[in-house]
């Protein structure tokens, strides 16, 4: 008794002669279906390079394409011509050109012998798997599909918003309970022989031929006539992605696929040059072990979370996510202070003595990138253009984080800067913002501008900055966000700056020694209230007071202005 190998195959015809030979030579009779899209010269040199070998047959060919009749055709003559040669078989197994024996296949055949009356087949109804795709499973079978959804997509799709729209709907033949499961079964004879020889086969084949993906139904609907005893599931390991597409097994999976102990892998690539030469020439000790795909699927489940939702952070030219579709649109936490350099002098300085940070200035100023030291090129070749960086400020943040991943990155931001970028930052997740709302107020009131353009550019600056945080307290902000006024944020400064320092984490949450040195504020209540009297209301900065606190010393007389 033997198994017989129905070999579907199209490419790689290098790779199906030297698969075929293996299983010849095991003792395997094998039926190959040549794709009768593969030209006419190629198809015959396979044949007489496998014409010493007379455990190989060549079936009639039918051109196959996905989702078709063909693919069925193929399988049915393939078997017929198994059935009607070799009168010793008790299986069949239907396998592709690019499938490789894992096993050897001394073990396939003692593990299907020992199992005379099982088919294995995966064979389930659409409304018990989830993984049917293209939104078509009942209508599958109840619709027409003239058309190929490959080649006449527009077609495809437009014929079957008509079928619905009239609702036509095809009838199931009598005695058919539709099922779907995976294309690679293992039939016993009895089984197949009773599928192929069915009195109604015409009938069925008629049907069938105009049913969506019938390689996926057509004998895993007819199985349920006839077999006594059903594996539902495939001795074939075929992984799939998210799209429905097969896993490519390449040498570099060789461990992997040991881990299985299955019997066969679909697809292997034909330039897996270790893995055939591996698999083809295993003659280990006997492994009794039952097939167990299950051992790798969280590795192919790790493998579809990374392509669906992506590393956090990397961005690259061949993979920009939608948003909202990756982890993280960074790859590490970063930090971004607003308005913190504006009330303090040298605050990059002390922040990264403190901290042991990299401390960038405004990154997204109007005219050049401020990055720490001020290069004009930093990790990864960034530039400091702000041309450059405004063509994709998303993508020049990520790289930045990306680049310089390792060490924690913090930047200066505020209402002056370019703002495109701040909704990003709102929503990302590594985020760490720190804002002083209203700091804007202090280089103006240092500056030495006409009072009349002070009050225009505040109101400027007061607007943007609440848009800013309109977008940092709405319900799609993801980022940590503290936020102060300034005269809240005045009434305990070392208190905030503390937690920001323990926050960072990068010096063990020691106790702050050195306190930065803080912009002169004298007479900075007042300036706020001559923006009142002209009618600019600067509510950000809290109720700062009129006099000066304690704790602000004037360190030059307050200056005068020209109210107009």
């Amino acid at each position: 008794m033997s198994v017989g190998i129905a070999m579907l195959v199209h490419t790689a015809l290098d790779r199906v002669e030297q698969v075929a030979r293996h299983w010849a030579a095991a003792g395997c009779p094998v039926a190959l279906h040549v794709d009768l899209n593969v030209e006419r010269d190629a198809h015959d040199r396979l044949v007489q390079a496998l014409a010493d070998q007379p455990m190989i047959r060549f079936c009639k060919r039918h051109r196959c394409e996905w989702g078709r009749w063909g693919i069925v055709a193929a399988s049915q003559s393939a078997s017929e011509m198994l059935l009607a040669e070799f009168d010793d078989l008790h299986h069949v197994y239907l396998v592709s050109g690019s499938c490789l024996p894992l096993r050897p296949v001394s073990e396939l055949v003692e593990y299907l012998a020992a199992r005379p009356h099982t088919d294995f087949i995966e064979s389930a109804t659409t409304a018990d798997v989830p993984w049917a795709k293209g939104g078509l499973q009942q209508e599958r079978f109840t619709l027409r599909f003239p058309f190929s959804w490959k080649r006449q997509r527009a077609l495809f799709d437009r014929y079957v918003r008509l079928q619905r729209r009239l609702g036509l709907q095809r009838k199931v033949p009598d005695g058919l309970d539709p099922h779907i499961g995976s294309q690679w079964w293992c039939l016993t004879r009895q089984t197949l022989a009773a599928i192929l020889g069915d009195p109604n086969r015409a009938r069925y084949d008629r049907y069938f031929r105009k049913v969506w993906i019938p390689d996926e139904s057509y004998f895993q609907t007819l199985v349920r006539r006839y077999s006594t005893e059903i594996e539902s599931r495939s001795l074939t390991l075929s992984k799939f992605d998210h799209q429905g597409k097969p896993h490519v097994f390449y040498d570099d999976h060789l461990q992997l696929l040991r881990r299985s102990n299955c019997f066969v892998a679909r697809k292997a690539w034909p330039h897996a040059t270790r893995l055939y030469a591996t698999f083809l020439n295993n003659s280990g000790p006997q492994n009794a072990a039952e097939p167990n795909p299950a051992r790798i699927d969280r590795v192919f489940a790790r493998a579809v979370e990374q392509r669906t939702r992506g590393r956090p952070g990397l961005y690259m030219q061949s993979r920009m996510p939608h948003r909202g579709a990756v982890n993280a649109p960074t790859s590490n936490p970063y930090s971004v202070f607003q308005g913190f350099a504006e009330l303090f002098d040298n605050f990059e300085d002390w922040l990264g003595r403190s901290t042991g940070t990299q401390v960038h200035g405004h990154l997204f100023a109007p005219d050049r990138v401020a990055f720490a030291g001020r290069g004009s090129v930093y990790n990864g070749g960034l530039s400091d253009s702000a041309a450059k960086r405004d063509y994709a400020p998303e993508t020049f943040l990520t790289s930045l984080i990306w680049n310089t991943r390792g060490a924690r990155q913090c930047l200066q931001f505020g209402p002056a800067d370019r703002q495109a970028i701040a909704p990003f930052i709102a929503q990302d997740p590594n985020a760490r913002i720190a804002v002083i709302t209203g700091a804007w107020a202090i280089p103006l009131f240092h500056s030495d501008r006409n009072f009349a353009e002070l009050r225009r550019r505040a109101a400027k600056l007061q607007k943007i900055e609440t848009r800013q945080l309109a977008v940092l307290r709405s319900k799609e902000a993801k980022a940590q966000a503290r936020i102060w006024s300034l005269a809240e944020f005045m009434e305990a400064p070392m208190e905030a700056l503390q937690d920001i320092v323990d926050e960072i984490g990068q010096h063990n949450n020691r106790t702050l020694t050195e306190a930065p040195q803080m912009a002169d504020l004298a007479g900075f209540g007042q300036f706020l209230q001559k923006l009142k009297n002209q009618g600019m209301h600067p509510h950000l900065t809290g109720d700062f007071p009129l006099e000066d606190p304690p704790a602000i010393r004037p360190k030059r007389p307050s200056k005068p202005y020209l109210v107009q």
